[in-house]
């Protein structure tokens, strides 16, 4: 046997090995409350770091200390870090800014489902350029990786459909109060680029090229934001609904495979789509398949019920999620399926049982 042979048939057989022993990178969605304080954030990090976690995302808004010492305390306990930030969702801005519905109403004065969903437009040039200071800012900050955009959509416009009960609601079509954005600027600009006057049109649900405008804008500003946050030398994630076919594109106005930023992060929550945990194994094939040919990783978000041995009592979806006894499936289904790691929602629903579970799942 020649020495290239004898080296490549050694080369071989390091891959077997170094794949048997390979363990699944596992993050972490977290947020910065009232009781919340460095010490006791670089406790957790730890304790989750000797579970699997590899990555956190933590909550801090723009608030730049908060982000400054969450980030230091995750590098400190050896963790990446993403600052997760809800993008256009915000409140105390100028009123002008605000998505406007098909009855004529503002986000601002009318939100959507709850009061919080005070949407920006995101073809509003001060809005963009508010974003970009914004997150150029956050990115200047020594110990943070990535910026991770959330809520970088339109307001739902059609509701996931086990939230739909809660909500009292029958969503088989697009409901005028909760479809955006009917502002001025965005009518006068969709009518010059596609000759429709989106005001006189009877169902603007049926109108293709106006479900692709929104998509186009929410494109534009992620990828403005990449490129300054790309200035600084840092990277961009992101928080988006699966699909982006099956459900994100015409439920939130999210084509994210067109957005260019550095990982994916859909939220895989199957109890919210009235769907079993081997649901995340189609999905996730659908999300790493959009994004192939940008060799971008897409980390499957996986929702955790925290009283789980209470599940079938629960009528509100968002305290459901995975059993223990899911974890495995979830795990592999979307590790099988080409995603790079998995994201828990969130590490303080994770129970014992659950921790155990991961640990055997992700080895």
């Amino acid at each position: 046997m020649t020495y290239l042979k004898r080296l490549f048939m050694l080369l071989v057989l390091l891959m077997m090995l170094m794949k048997a022993g390979a363990v699944v990178p596992v993050y972490a969605w977290t947020g910065w409350d009232e009781k919340t304080t460095a010490q006791n954030l670089l406790k957790q990090f730890k304790d989750w770091k000797k579970r699997g976690v590899v990555g956190v995302c933590v909550n801090c808004g723009f608030n730049l200390d908060r982000i400054r010492e969450a980030s230091h305390m995750a590098h400190k306990a050896g963790l990446e870090y993403h600052a997760w930030i809800p993008t256009m969702v915000q409140g105390g801005l100028d009123s002008t800014w605000y998505t406007v519905n098909r009855l004529g109403q503002s986000a601002y004065s009318h939100p959507a489902y709850v009061d919080y969903y005070k949407t920006l437009d995101p073809r509003n040039p001060q809005v963009q350029r508010y974003l970009v200071g914004k997150f150029t800012e956050v990115a200047q900050l020594p110990d943070v990786d990535y910026v991770q955009l959330d809520y970088i959509r339109y307001a739902d416009v059609i509701l996931a459909r086990a939230l739909w009960d809660k909500y009292g609601l029958i969503m088989n079509g697009e409901y005028p109060a909760a479809d955006y954005c009917y502002c001025d600027s965005c009518v006068e600009a969709f009518k010059r680029q596609s000759g429709i006057d989106i005001r006189k049109v009877t169902d603007p649900s049926k109108i293709k090229e106006w479900a692709q405008f929104r998509c186009d804008n929410i494109t534009r500003l992620v990828n403005m934001i990449a490129e300054a946050v790309h200035h600084q030398g840092k990277k961009v994630s992101a928080d988006v609904f699966p699909g982006p076919d099956s459900y994100a594109r015409w439920m939130v106005r999210q084509e994210w495979n067109k957005w260019n930023i550095d990982a994916y992060f859909p939220m895989n929550y199957n109890d919210f789509y009235e769907e079993p945990a081997s649901w995340l194994r189609g999905i996730v094939a659908e999300e790493v398949k959009s994004v192939a040919g940008k060799n971008t990783p897409v980390y499957s978000g996986l929702f955790i019920c925290h009283d789980w041995q209470n599940k079938k009592a629960v009528v509100d979806p968002e305290n459901s999620g995975l059993l223990p006894s899911e974890i495995e499936l979830a795990v592999r289904g979307s590790m099988e399926s080409g995603a790079k790691g998995v994201c828990l929602f969130t590490p303080q629903s994770m129970t014992e049982e659950h921790w155990k579970a991961l640990q055997s799942a992700i080895k």
